[in-house]
């Protein structure tokens, strides 16, 4: 599903300056795309105004579908944060089949998407783990296959790999990026590893997102 953001502009209250300057771009159907930026750059502030998590107040964010139809994208979307929230004395799989469930699978459906979506972030073995004993990059992972098993064609993703090491950061990013099921992506990161596994890459600077141009 096309990701379509037109002259949206942004200022927080008792401020101003406007953190998002007459922002447009385009996310092609299907696409994973990396917004980059310094912290404060409004990066963030750019997502939550997508997923419809801050009132929009000038311009339009839209998902177009395959017939050409508008729809919000907060309607299409699921979130990936980089702050984790799970059910602490759930099961991981009972955690990812949440995701599944909101979308309206049925259980057996549900069950059967939260055990491909664990073992595609490298957690299989690990379904029958309360969430509470999970460490810090497990529960990440855990919430990603959550977002991955709703299948929703949209998936909204603030530095999902802002506290995680290496290792697990790549795990986390080619369950987003390679096993999502034609899903558009748009994540924000401070990290060019991340952003450069992406198809396009966007660079939010003075309230203004441009192509990224360089290493």
């Amino acid at each position: 599903m096309l990701v379509r953001v037109s002259g949206v502009s942004f200022t927080y209250p008792r401020r101003e300056d406007p953190v998002l300057r007459q922002v447009s771009f385009e996310v092609p159907s299907g696409a994973a795309v990396a917004i980059m930026g310094p912290s404060g750059s409004g990066k963030t502030t750019l997502l939550a105004l997508m997923g419809g998590l801050l009132p929009l107040r000038e311009g339009r964010v839209l998902a177009v579908d395959a017939h050409g139809q508008e729809h919000p994208v907060a309607a299409k979307a699921t979130w990936v944060l980089q702050t984790v929230s799970l059910l602490p004395d759930r099961t991981a799989a009972h955690n990812v089949a949440v995701g599944a469930y909101s979308a309206g699978a049925t259980p057996t459906e549900a069950r059967e998407r939260a055990a491909a979506c664990l073992t595609a972030v490298g957690l299989a073995g690990r379904e029958q783990a309360p969430a509470r004993l999970l460490s810090g990059g497990e529960a990440q992972r855990v919430a990603t296959a959550r977002a991955l098993a709703s299948q929703r064609p949209i998936i909204l993703a603030d530095e999902p790999t802002g506290q995680l090491d290496a290792a697990t950061s790549a795990v986390v990013i080619d369950a987003l990026v390679t096993a999502r099921s034609g899903q558009t992506v748009v994540l924000v990161t401070h990290d060019r590893e991340v952003a450069a596994r992406c198809d396009l890459v966007f660079e939010l600077r003075d309230g203004v997102v441009r192509p990224a141009v360089g290493p």
